[in-house]
């Protein structure tokens, strides 16, 4: 039984119906590894989910911000999972999971099913942390997921299920093999305070970043730090963090169909109202006509 059916704002799913589950399950290709839901809940308050009748899938669960708890099987005790943590509820268990009322989560989730999937599932029934570091690579783990999520957001077709498939390996792997993947990435020199910075900001681009947290992860005192960023970039950290963010949105204007309140949550903003302020006053026009106006610009292209 799910909580909250008219859903929260922001929120983005695909979920296949039950004849493309069959096909799945019986594909040579996709029965090792297939997809049967995904989606993104940001600030989901009051979630909750309690099944009593198991799933035959596994149950993903990704936390970017906020806190929730989870329970599986007979074991009435309630786990905690956190920002920067992910667990994997096993197939054929009951389960019950739900946002903190103070503090309710942001997550990606996905239900998925196939021969090797309790591989990648193993051990990981209790929440694992993936917490940011000069070498994380979260950007580009939540830039697969939303590919994912687009690719199952299409066309129902053998071409775009394989493909969300074989994406699916390499997202799990990321948290699976989590040491090698953070070494098989770029490093980034910590001694250079302001690459670090930015990497800092690149990964926590979807939170509220403050200046004590920056601050904190690069070892420096809040004024120390402003000074140091400043000297080096020519603006301030807030004014680069909403650059990255407008940034980011530009993006996601030109790549997706991501409603302008989806696109807000993307970037860190709760209030869409205000993101639309704070991108006219960089863009100097509204994110619809910034999308409007990169539409006709592909248009003229193919004319």
């Amino acid at each position: 039984m799910a909580g909250r059916k008219d859903g929260f704002q922001g929120e983005r799913s695909a979920i296949m119906p039950p004849f493309v589950r069959e096909r799945m399950e019986t594909d040579p290709f996709l029965s090792t590894l297939y997809i049967t839901d995904i989606g993104y809940y940001p600030h989901a308050e009051k979630h909750h989910v309690e099944r009593k009748t198991p799933l035959r899938q596994y149950v993903l669960i990704y936390c970017m911000a906020g806190k929730g708890e989870y329970s599986i099987g007979t074991d009435v005790s309630h786990r905690t999972i956190s920002e920067n943590q992910y667990v994997i509820l096993p197939a054929g268990e009951a389960h019950e999971y739900s946002a903190d009322m103070e503090k309710p989560w942001s997550i990606y989730w996905i239900h998925f099913g196939g021969t090797l999937a309790q591989y990648y599932a193993q051990d990981a029934g209790i929440a694992q942390s993936v917490r940011p570091s000069d070498e994380s690579r979260i950007s580009r783990r939540i830039t697969l997921f939303e590919e994912i999520l687009a690719v199952m957001r299409s066309e129902v077709s053998d071409d775009n299920l394989h493909y969300a498939s074989s994406l699916l390996h390499h997202f799990l792997a990321s948290l699976r093999y989590l040491h090698t993947y953070r070494e098989a990435g770029d490093r980034q020199d910590t001694s250079d305070i302001t690459k670090a910075t930015c990497h800092y900001i690149d990964e926590n681009i979807e939170r509220h970043i403050t200046l004590r947290q920056m601050a904190d992860y690069v070892g420096l005192s809040v004024s120390r730090f402003s000074t140091v960023f400043s000297t080096a970039t020519g603006c301030s950290p807030i004014a680069y963090i909403n650059r990255r963010r407008i940034e980011r949105a530009c993006n996601l204007l030109r790549s997706t169909d991501m409603q302008i309140n989806q696109v807000s949550h993307k970037v860190g903003i709760d209030d869409a109202l205000y993101f639309s302020r704070l991108f006219s006053n960089v863009m100097s026009m509204s994110p619809s006509q910034y999308r409007n106006l990169q539409n006709e610009k592909n248009h003229a292209e193919f004319a």
